[in-house]
């Protein structure tokens, strides 16, 4: 990376997406390959999205949920058993035909999410209600054809985890649906300091084959939504239709029901342009692979005898660090280390060390503070907490003043063609008006929330006018 490529990034209130783009490159998170669509994801990209792996998977297993891999390839007669489902997928499934020289007696695909798959194997060891539940899931990776890309925020080849569970009930089988629902939520808020909207999904919008799918959706500083989770409700319907039987209380055969509930690396854009700034990306101190960046400002030996008290503290404090000790020009390297989005810079030089004092500079504000070297690591400790509720309350601050409500078809397009954001309205619950409102505005529904979701005003739909059912979010996508 050169000194001239640290500087050029585009504003992000001059052009978002060009933004966007010169983050993530210049940030070292991703490359492009030549595998049109799919990305390199970078060591510094890698280990964000390793962390999230590691607090989720944590998660995971602390509510019941036990690891397993899937084969990534599922034959075409398996995946026609539940015809809604293939309807959902099949403009995105990408086919194997061959296998070496041979063309295959039947076609396979490779996985867009593997439902399926789950279906086959639980058909083999659900025998009775003593078996259930079963709480699974796995880390892998999916492939949907995806014609247009876009780095984290839609690539043909995704890195994500998917949990498949079936219970006996289906009260137990919704209540693992919302409390799913509610790990992701909590991670967004407390480890990625990203506010999020969650509620249910229109009939429209739900996942192919479940009655009904619930999400987690963000508002980027743009006002475009990304929706960072889903949890979904299947009743027995592919239990029905694979035939998956278990044995009940009474003695009684029954279909098990059954969830689906993922994320995927695309969580990462969210934080880019959730948190980022015109100098680069800005991590929140909980998922950032380095807390904290130290940078000495030349070699003397009582430089380096700070720099290894303060490693050595730091690492009893067990705050993850990285030193960049490269011949780089302490410029550059202040830049390089903006860029990257380290929540906490170092600066150790000689004429601090004149008056035993250090420079500790956060990178959300870029405020700088000088403090004695003995107190540096509390200081450290006390910032990484007020940073991630800092950069919480910015991102909530932001969103809530971009969340417009509108009481009239008129007044909705005016906000739509004027303002970036939300929309909150009333609704009639007719995918023919979701429809009218997609086509006309360029909006789509995002979730009907769990509260504060009544009609209000005059309780007449937004769109068409007759009695509304609900209140909905509406927002660009990406």
């Amino acid at each position: 990376m050169s000194e001239k490529q640290v500087k050029e990034i585009t504003s992000r209130d001059v052009d978002f997406a060009k933004w966007y783009t010169d983050v993530v490159k210049k940030a070292d998170l991703v490359d492009y390959s030549s595998v049109k669509g799919s990305m390199i994801i970078r060591p510094y990209g890698y280990a964000i999205w390793e962390n999230m792996q590691k607090i989720l998977d944590k998660k995971f297993k602390e509510t019941g949920h036990e690891n397993l891999q899937m084969p990534m390839f599922i034959p075409e007669s398996l995946l026609q058993v539940e015809k809604d489902h293939v309807n959902g997928f099949a403009p995105e499934v990408a086919w194997v035909t061959y296998g070496g020289n041979n063309k295959l007696e039947e076609r396979m695909c490779v996985r867009p999410t593997s439902e399926v798959l789950f279906c086959d194997h639980f058909k083999k060891i659900i025998n009775s209600y003593r078996d259930l539940p079963l709480l699974y899931n796995q880390w892998c990776t999916i492939v949907r054809w995806e014609k247009t890309t876009r780095p984290f925020l839609r690539s043909r080849e995704i890195l994500w985890q998917e949990g498949h569970t079936m219970h006996a009930s289906e009260k137990e089988a919704l209540d693992e649906t919302l409390r799913m629902l509610k790990v992701y939520e909590d991670f967004q808020k407390n480890v990625l300091a990203i506010p999020v909207f969650t509620g249910q999904k229109t009939d429209k919008e739900k996942f192919a084959g479940a009655e009904s799918t619930y999400a987690i959706e963000a508002m980027m500083y743009d006002g475009v939504a990304l929706q960072n989770a889903t949890s979904h409700y299947f009743g027995n319907g592919f239990a029905k239709a694979f035939d998956i039987k278990f044995l009940n209380k009474e003695n009684k055969l029954e279909n098990p029901y059954q969830t689906s509930w993922g994320c995927t690396t695309r969580m990462i854009g969210s934080l880019v342009m959730v948190h980022g700034d015109d100098r680069g990306l800005v991590l929140p101190p909980r998922i950032a692979p380095y807390k904290v960046i130290i940078i000495p400002i030349g070699n003397d030996e009582k430089i380096n005898e700070v720099l290894n008290e303060i490693k050595e503290d730091l690492s009893d404090s067990l705050i993850s660090y990285k030193v960049d000790n490269s011949n780089k020009t302490p410029g550059f390297k202040f830049a390089e280390a903006e860029v990257k989005g380290y929540p906490v810079r170092i600066e150790i030089g000689k004429r601090d060390l004149e008056e035993g004092l250090v420079t500790i500079v956060r990178r959300d504000t870029l405020e700088k503070v000088k403090v004695p070297v003995d107190e540096a690591v509390m200081k450290i400790n006390e910032l990484l907490i007020n940073i991630q509720n800092d950069m919480y309350e910015r991102a909530l601050k932001r969103r809530d003043s971009m969340v417009y409500e509108a009481d009239s078809y008129e007044e909705m397009n005016e906000i739509a063609k004027t303002k970036p954001g939300f929309i909150y309205t009333n609704w009639c619950g007719n995918q023919a008006c979701e429809d009218k409102i997609k086509d006309d505005l360029g909006l789509k529904s995002r979730c009907i929330p769990f509260e504060n979701n009544e009609p209000t005003g005059d309780k007449k739909c937004v769109c068409c006018g007759k009695e509304a059912k609900t209140k909905i979010y509406w927002a660009k996508q990406y």
